[in-house]
């Protein structure tokens, strides 16, 4: 499917839902984090690196929305125990969530396959596929009491196509959006449940700096450029969208 454009944004479309954000201390994240508190959701920032959380905790504290919540985490040393502490964590304080942005991403960069190594598949796949699920199952039990619950998952061009030189990440991507399908089809005797795929496409994050240096930054979209889509997806008109993919 295609990029969700000229969705009109309202104020409070995400009024009273709180919305769980992966990798929300940068790029898509960050964005996607500041989009939905304007429009009155109360956040959890997820990430590893407090400082960053702090930043963008600060930028929400500003717009003078619900008060967002810190939430660290390194997802590549997270196991099933660290899921379920962050669910009951925010059961405790939150006692809701309506919506999970899964946006924390790892790529060691391009290169052959025959140069990588197994800790670096094993980080990639840990924190691109194995971390995202093991989250969403964790919250579950939250996500199935909300009225309207939806997961989205971020993919990539490279794990739709996979290509040469993307490796582990590619693999991890693909897994990915077999995971969205599998998780779609099961959910559907479950209606307040959805699950779809976004694939950002080039855009000027610190992820893509790192693997394409050599492009003119400002000529390229920013994360602001494609929040439609991501609040289309989070929000209540895409009820009845599961396990699609949204190019943008």
């Amino acid at each position: 499917m295609a990029e969700i454009k000229d969705y009109l944004i309202k104020k409070n479309l995400l009024k009273d839902r709180v919305i769980l954000v992966t990798g929300a201390g940068q790029g898509l994240g960050r964005a996607a984090a500041l989009t939905y508190a304007k429009c009155g959701a109360t956040v959890i920032l997820h990430g590893r690196k407090v400082d960053k959380l702090e930043r963008v905790y600060d930028e929400i504290e500003a717009l003078g929305t619900a008060e967002a919540i810190i939430f660290p985490l390194d997802l590549e040393k997270a196991g099933d125990k660290d899921a379920m502490v962050m669910a009951q964590a925010i059961d405790k304080q939150l006692g809701r969530l309506d919506g999970v942005l899964h946006n924390a991403a790892f790529l060691n960069g391009a290169s052959l396959l025959e140069i990588q190594t197994n800790i670096q598949w094993r980080a990639m796949m840990q924190i691109n596929l194995i971390a995202p699920f093991a989250l969403t199952r964790a919250c579950l039990p939250l996500l199935k009491n909300s009225p309207d619950a939806s997961v989205i998952m971020t993919s990539d061009t490279h794990g739709h196509n996979p290509t040469a030189y993307w490796g582990g990440f590619a693999v991890a991507k693909a897994g990915v959006e077999a995971l969205v399908k599998i998780q779609a089809e099961e959910w559907e005797v479950l209606p307040n449940l959805r699950i779809n795929i976004v694939i950002p496409g080039p855009v000027n994050t610190p992820q893509r700096a790192k693997t394409h240096p050599g492009e003119v930054k400002d000529a390229m979209r920013q994360p602001e450029d494609l929040m439609a889509t991501y609040l289309y997806l989070m929000g209540p008109d895409s009820q009845t969208v599961s396990g699609q993919t949204f190019f943008c």
